[in-house]
């Protein structure tokens, strides 16, 4: 087996992680493991967000998780330890608040608190106990020095929280609800296969045209086990299973393999026909989806002035999605266990149609994830965060802003260039997204569309069987 931390680099100080840029564009997924353990925690001061001084506590621990997330898991590294986090962690704050005035259905904790009890502290409570020992636990290949340092920001933002709160009933009250609502969710994910190995290098390897095989120069399989991780919301992982993949022998078939050969190569081995903007649209959605659709929610939650209640019903609901978006889509994947474009390519010779020419050296525009083609799981995870905020505010027409963090270091989140794109609607950003996936050189057309159309399947549901609001 590969050993993947045979290159990491030195561990930095807190300054120098605040500062950090990402790696080039065209780093891979595997090169993304392999930095996971060189970042260090930052400290509290450097907190774009701080719990204690928030109007909304719910988008603050939020803010705090997707910081937190950027130490080990997040912006490409391990997207599935990622969305089951921040589902885990939004449920109890659910769940948590909702103890105190009942507004929509719980999820794990059914309880009634005071009250009068501390919304704050009700929240940061929650958050703490879910967010510290959910990112201790983060698996190998990750080392426990990874985890440490994600945890240690929580626990300086609970600090910070807590202490801003006046001692009395009402603040105990609400640690207990949140200590509650943590502990249920913790109990309730306690063995649900989400400790299922990361690295998988003994995977049987396909020989026939259209079947998976280990992508070039990356010797394993990522998380085959996660189809097995029991679902949120979901009766099972195979509820709403995407429609097979084209046969290899279509013409439906040549058609995605010659879109995806002509515009998802590196413009360097191999020449591409993207335009400029088609590259950005590609570069800026390799992101996590949990980090970049947890962002977009920030925003539209806080221009839209939503209060705790509201806003945790939101974060619960999408992010009960999007976690059960990866199950779904790991179990189709590995159902139908269809090679990527890039191994496609290579061995377009040797396909049996002959409306594909193969090429030995096409090279994608950034390193292919090491998990079969069909569907798109980036695609369900944009649809079913798009649906959900469909459904939650009634229009899928709001318009909003976001950034990235896997652009060129001057463009991303923050940089000198920032670069924010402008959407008119939920539908449009999803839309974007999963074509980011044809650009980028990963999936064919086929697997995005299915994913898309999954990704709503999934959504639909969460929002029909939970968390609903009471009237």
């Amino acid at each position: 087996m590969l050993n993947l931390f045979s290159i990491i680099r030195p561990h930095r100080n807190a300054a120098a992680v605040r500062q950090r840029r990402l790696p080039r564009p065209r780093t891979s997924f595997l090169a993304g493991l392999l930095v996971a353990s060189a970042l260090v925690a930052p400290q509290a001061g450097g907190s774009t967000v701080s719990a204690h001084s928030a109007a909304n506590p719910v988008l603050a621990w939020n803010e705090i998780a997707g910081r937190a997330a950027l130490v080990c898991l997040a912006p490409t590294n391990n997207p599935l330890h990622e969305s089951r986090m921040y589902a885990m962690l939004h449920v109890a704050i659910h769940d948590a608040v909702n103890s105190i005035d009942r507004r929509s259905q719980p999820y794990a904790f059914d309880a009634t608190s005071p009250a009068d009890a501390s919304v704050d502290a009700a929240v940061a409570a929650a958050a703490h106990d879910v967010l510290v020992p959910t990112l201790l636990a983060i698996p190998a290949p990750f080392p426990p020095e990874c985890g440490q340092a994600a945890a240690a920001i929580v626990e300086a933002e609970y600090d910070i929280a807590v202490d801003a709160i006046p001692d009395g009933e009402v603040k105990e009250a609400g640690l207990a609800a949140g200590q509650g609502a943590a502990a249920a969710i913790l109990a309730l994910r306690q063995n649900d296969g989400s400790d299922t190995p990361l690295i998988v290098d003994d995977m049987p390897q396909g020989t026939e045209p259209g079947e998976y095989r280990f992508t070039p120069g990356t010797p394993f399989q990522f998380a085959p086990g996660w189809a097995d991780v029991m679902p949120f919301v979901l009766r099972s992982s195979d509820q709403f299973r995407a429609s097979k993949p084209y046969k290899v022998t279509s013409k439906k078939y040549a058609a995605d393999y010659n879109e995806v050969k002509a515009l998802g190569g590196d413009g360097i081995t191999t020449p591409t026909a993207r335009t400029p903007e088609q590259t950005e649209i590609a570069l800026f959605w390799v992101e996590s989806s949990p980090l970049q659709w947890n962002r977009i929610a920030r925003t539209v939650a806080a221009g839209a002035g939503l209060d705790a209640w509201d806003s945790a019903r939101l974060f619960g609901l999408l992010n009960l999605a999007m976690a059960d978006g990866y199950i779904s889509s790991f179990e189709t994947k590995n159902h139908y266990n269809f090679w990527r474009p890039v191994t496609a390519i290579h061995e377009g010779d040797w396909d049996r149609n002959r409306l594909t020419t193969g090429d030995a050296t096409w090279t994608p525009l950034v390193g292919t994830p090491p998990i079969p083609d069909h569907d798109s799981a980036h695609a369900v995870e944009g649809a079913a965060a798009a649906r959900v905020m469909q459904r939650f505010f009634g229009t899928d027409a709001i318009a909003f802003q976001t950034c990235s963090l896997t652009l060129p270091a001057d463009q991303e989140c923050g940089g000198v260039s920032e670069v924010l794109r402008s959407y008119g609607s939920f539908s449009e950003a999803a839309a974007e997204n999963g074509e980011s996936r044809v650009l980028v050189g990963f999936h064919f057309r086929n697997a995005v569309n299915e994913g898309l159309e999954h990704g709503r399947d999934i959504a639909d549901r969460t929002v029909n069987k939970v968390l609903r609001a009471i009237p």
